[in-house]
């Protein structure tokens, strides 16, 4: 998946900002996707730490662009840029000292065009990740909220989890954004999306709050996208597995064969990617972001040089899919 992901993305060759520019697995990852020519990192940091950093690791940096926040020649613009994009809510200092802060000076590069997307998290939080690009990059229009997917790869098996990352208690319009979005989220790794909205009742086999939420769920989604293939509210057994939809569910669209998979709750969500990723041996590439104007994605901190690779290559692609 990543080999064919990786081809279309040199096409366009874009520019993804990694605000962590001294932590070493974005230094490994970094020289690896300039080196094959996928995209064009950019480092964010002092260059001399940078290189001493890369000097220890055995790492050449000489070909990768380093912005540092103190010597920036367009810092300027990005402090006139931030002010009007928060509409008086920071003082021209107060926008100088926040822009020093890496993730909000990465974040601005890419809201001002100068790169596509931005992948940070391998040293810092979730919320030092997702607050400047709610802020700063926003989300799209008609989208509320971001949330956040994993996509699961095992061979040549792919699949979409969402929300795992970000929504704790998603109403009904929460959880109707998350799947139309997710749908999207699947079409940039050339999968045909199939939606599937999680319960733990299928078609009124249970009855209360929690199942009413996702069944009103499902009926917002398919107002917001007519056309998408989904359909629920499902156990799982019934949305994948074809003989037991046959039982369960025989009028559904899905017929056993959905590929992305909406959890109504951040707790069941969570839950559901890590027992996949550990007892089903599937690989979780995210949380990919989806909702927002621009690609921002987030690392886990204890993701590993390839995971910031191959998120990478997610943010590029995503970049170009704009």
């Amino acid at each position: 998946m990543f080999t064919s992901i990786a081809e279309k993305v040199k096409q366009g060759y874009p520019s993804i900002v990694f605000p962590e520019g001294t932590d070493e697995r974005i230094l490994e990852a970094t020289v690896r996707l300039k080196k094959e020519g996928v995209l064009n990192p950019i480092l964010v940091g002092k260059e001399e730490e940078i290189s001493s950093k890369a000097d220890e690791l055995g790492l050449d940096v000489s070909g990768l662009d380093i912005y540092n926040p103190e010597t920036y020649e367009a810092f300027d613009e990005l402090v006139a840029s931030f002010i009007e994009r928060r509409r008086g809510k920071a003082t021209e200092e107060e926008a100088r000292n926040i822009l020093q802060t890496p993730n909000y000076f990465g974040t601005m590069l890419v809201y001002t065009g100068k790169a596509a997307g931005l992948v940070s998290g391998a040293a810092h939080s979730t919320g030092d990740t997702v607050r400047p690009a709610l802020q700063i990059i926003k989300t799209k229009e008609g989208v509320k909220k971001t949330s956040g997917v994993f996509v699961m790869v095992k061979g040549d098996q792919r699949y979409i989890f969402g929300d795992c990352a970000i929504n704790i208690a998603p109403d009904s319009n929460d959880l109707a954004e998350t799947a139309v979005e997710a749908a999207k989220t699947a079409r940039v790794f050339d999968i045909d999306p199939k939606v599937a909205m999680l319960s733990f009742s299928t078609k009124g086999s249970a009855v209360s709050p929690e199942t009413e939420k996702v069944t009103e769920a499902v009926n917002i989604a398919k107002e917001k996208a007519p056309d998408l293939v989904l359909d629920g509210e499902f156990q799982f057994d019934a949305a994948f597995v074809p003989s037991v939809a046959q039982k369960k569910a025989p009028d559904s669209p899905l017929k056993g064969e959905a590929n992305v998979f909406v959890f109504p709750s951040l707790e069941a969500g969570n839950i559901g990617y890590k027992i996949a990723q550990r007892l089903g041996e599937f690989e979780a590439i995210g949380p990919i972001l989806q909702g927002l104007n621009k690609p921002v994605n987030d690392l886990s901190r204890g993701c590993n040089a390839e995971d910031v690779y191959k998120l990478g290559i997610i943010t590029a692609m995503q970049g170009l899919s704009e």
